[in-house]
């Protein structure tokens, strides 16, 4: 499952999952270089940064934005 970090704030993460529903996570078991926006997955317990996931909704998110405003 992919998860995109909403917001950081006071130590605890706020993840949106596909489902779109929402999880807080304490930021220090988040992997380093987190941001808001990151795309995170799950992988035996241990989170990892989907820099390829990130990059592919970034490229959709930019093609919207480019048929909404030309």
């Amino acid at each position: 499952m992919r998860y995109i970090v909403d917001r950081i704030e006071d130590g605890l993460a706020v993840l949106e999952k596909e489902d779109g529903s929402f999880e807080h996570i304490p930021s220090e078991k988040l992997p380093e270089g987190v941001h808001e926006g990151s795309m995170l997955v799950l992988h035996d317990g241990a989170w990892a940064l989907d820099l390829q996931g990130e990059e592919e909704r970034r490229k959709q998110v930019f093609a919207k934005q480019e048929g909404l405003f030309g």
